[in-house]
């Protein structure tokens, strides 16, 4: 368990009745496939699932679950990376508030957390995608601090 301090980030309806774990063991995992489905429809089974976070956590990846009480009310996964443009970094490759809860305040606690492990992880940036189409998510972030400061370009490879 991670604990959630009080704080600035940690107001409005949320208590402080929330909770971090982060996910490692393959029957947690498959827990999470019905909030992870939320973001990623095309995930068609939580073998599925199963498959592509085994295969992705072997490249650094990491889930972090958010719990109110007994209910999984959030998810991140992230990775850290390096590269020229950013040096070292946290890149959020999901993050997803349960359909039912959002507009509470989690998003606000789990960016923050995400802010926190960076941080500890000896990161100067965190960093993610957003759908052109996802103008709701595009207010969010804004509001966290974040700044749209590039558009990722990218075309499907013909098989």
């Amino acid at each position: 368990m991670i604990p959630v301090e009080d704080g600035p980030e940690n107001s409005g309806e949320v208590s402080t009745a929330v909770e971090f774990h982060y996910v490692d063991q393959e029957d947690n995992v498959l827990a999470c496939y019905p909030l992870i489905r939320q973001l990623r429809p095309h995930l068609d089974s939580e073998r599925e699932f199963l498959l592509r976070w085994q295969q992705q956590s072997a490249q650094g990846y990491r889930l972090l679950a958010l719990w109110h009480d007994t209910q999984l009310v959030g998810l991140a996964g992230f990775r850290v990376q390096d590269n020229l443009v950013h040096g070292r970094f946290v890149y959020v490759d999901d993050l997803v508030i349960d359909a039912s809860c959002r507009s509470r305040g989690y998003g606000k606690i789990l960016i923050e957390r995400l802010k926190t492990e960076a941080k500890l992880l000896s990161c100067a940036k965190l960093l993610l995608d957003a759908a052109m189409s996802n103008t709701l998510g595009h207010r969010f972030y804004y509001r966290q601090g974040l700044l749209a400061t590039a558009l990722r370009f990218s075309v499907t490879l013909p098989e």
